[in-house]
């Protein structure tokens, strides 16, 4: 269990942050100031320090040095961004402004230790890759680029970003939404030579349409209404390391020509600014859009989408990387079951197929949530399907799958008698097996021996016509 250590001097923000990482399965320790901290504990012993930046006596930048090469995470006034930057550049991992949402900081939080983890990984595993390999077995180096996966894709995938990684050049990394672009995109950064200034991730979906040019470029004291003093921007805080903006197709117009400018000179002029100053920053936009469509009809800059296109990386859906969907349901296993401390837990049979069948709309964070539901409420060892809350639909399944048959065995219905074999479709399968098994079966037993969740059976039944029996064992539920 990560331990986790916090310095905070405000009483009611420091127990809040306990109980909400407490509730999420981390060990944690706190201090209201840094000698308290340093006077309590081993700093260096944590696995992360949160810290706000404004303390008594020491500011919490001095955790940085303290902790030995730990990760620092420094919490910080909406209004002070610009020293939020600075302690950045002192080596502080990352920054989150306050009042902080709760999702944001174990966002955060959980991927500050997962990048620790997978750069203890690589590091331990580099001794090991110095000899050759043999011809036959595959490299499973992406250690170091924090991806799980292995099939062609991927693996393609991982050797272009090892080829763009030290560039500057910018990315472009299209996919649909739950895909991991975020994931890609860090490993961009860690692997150029800008890995040890920030990364600032900005998702342009998530900011108001009327502050995003001032949360992007900045701006002067007086520029607006509310302005009461001026603030950099999050370009300039990416000075020197990667900027990611996510979802750039929402990103308006204006705003566009202002990030075109910065691509095109290297400079940026805040909101109410007559004066323009450099910066140096790697530009990796990300978008589930189709950004060359969207120019072609006025929503986009077409003159930005060519500079954002030097290098397009396009991402694989979760249902077109075969094996991988598997393999990665089995790492968010260890991990939820690690965070709630339970060693037992394995997917059920019937959960290995609806992994591996169903389409995944939602991609890798919908299979993420998937697991974490099934892992609490899970009171046995195996987790079911019906756990994973999902809805197999009957074109995902194949035919001996979905009914739960061997292909020799027939399905029979009144006088009919159906065999897997001949050229029906597997809604007629469905059909007849609830017709001919309703008024001896549960709602629960059909429901398993077809392979489906009770909702899908129930949605089923509603769009192809199919009324429950009111009457006998087929009552329940």
């Amino acid at each position: 269990m990560p331990h986790i250590l916090i310095v905070e001097d405000e009483t009611i923000i420091r127990s809040a942050l306990r109980r909400l990482l407490e509730r999420n399965q981390y060990q944690v320790s706190e201090a209201g100031s840094v000698q308290e901290a340093q006077e309590r504990f081993s700093i260096p012993s944590f696995d992360l320090i949160v810290s706000d930046l404004r303390l008594p006596g020491a500011p919490g930048t001095e955790l940085i040095k303290l902790g030995q090469g730990k990760p620092v995470l420094i919490m910080t006034s909406y209004a002070s961004l610009r020293s939020a930057v600075d302690s950045m550049k002192m080596g502080a991992v990352d920054y989150i402004a306050k009042p902080f949402d709760h999702d944001e900081m174990l966002q955060a939080v959980a991927r500050i230790l997962r990048d620790r983890q997978n750069l203890q990984s690589t590091s331990a595993e580099r001794p090991a890759k110095a000899g050759s390999t043999d011809k036959g077995t595959v490299d499973n180096s992406n250690g170091e680029i924090g991806i799980i996966g292995s099939c062609p894709p991927m693996l393609d995938m991982y050797s272009k970003i090892r080829k763009v990684a030290p560039t500057d050049s910018n990315v472009l990394i299209q996919g649909e939404s739950g895909t991991g672009k975020e994931l890609v995109a860090r490993a961009l950064h860690n692997l150029s030579r800008r890995a040890k200034a920030p990364m600032i991730s900005v998702n342009c979906a998530a900011i108001p349409e009327s502050l995003i040019e001032s949360e992007l470029f900045g701006h002067e004291k007086g520029a607006f209404t509310g302005a009461s003093a001026g603030r950099a921007g999050l370009v300039e805080a990416a000075d020197g390391g990667t900027l990611f903006l996510d979802e750039i197709g929402e990103l308006p117009l204006e705003a566009q020509a202002r990030l075109l400018r910065v691509l095109q000179e290297g400079e940026i002029r805040r909101v109410g600014s007559v004066q323009s100053q450099k910066v140096d920053v790697r530009l990796i936009a990300a978008t589930h859009r189709d950004l060359k469509s969207l120019a072609k009809v006025g929503q986009f800059r077409e003159d930005l989408y060519y500079r954002l296109h030097v290098i397009a990386l396009k991402l694989p859906a979760l249902r077109e990387r075969g094996a991988d969907v598997n393999e990665i349901a089995h790492a968010f296993l260890a991990r939820q079951s690690a965070r709630v401390g339970r060693t037992d837990l394995k997917f059920a049979p019937d959960a290995e197929r609806a992994i591996s069948h169903y389409s995944w709309p939602g991609n890798v964070r919908e299979l993420e949530n998937a697991v974490e539901r099934a892992v609490i409420l899970c009171e046995s060892p195996e987790i079911s399907a019906e756990l994973l809350g999902i809805d197999i639909e009957l074109s995902d399944l194949h035919d001996d799958d979905f009914i739960g048959l061997g292909p020799q065995q027939s399905i029979s219905s009144g006088n009919t008698s159906l065999d897997p074999t001949e050229d029906l479709s597997l809604e007629d399968y469905f059909q007849h097996f609830v017709l001919e098994h309703q008024d001896h079966m549960t709602e629960t037993e059909l429901a398993r021996k077809l392979g489906v969740s009770r909702k899908c059976l129930w949605e089923r039944r509603q769009r192809l016509g199919i009324p429950r029996r009111k009457t006998g064992v087929a009552s329940e539920g």
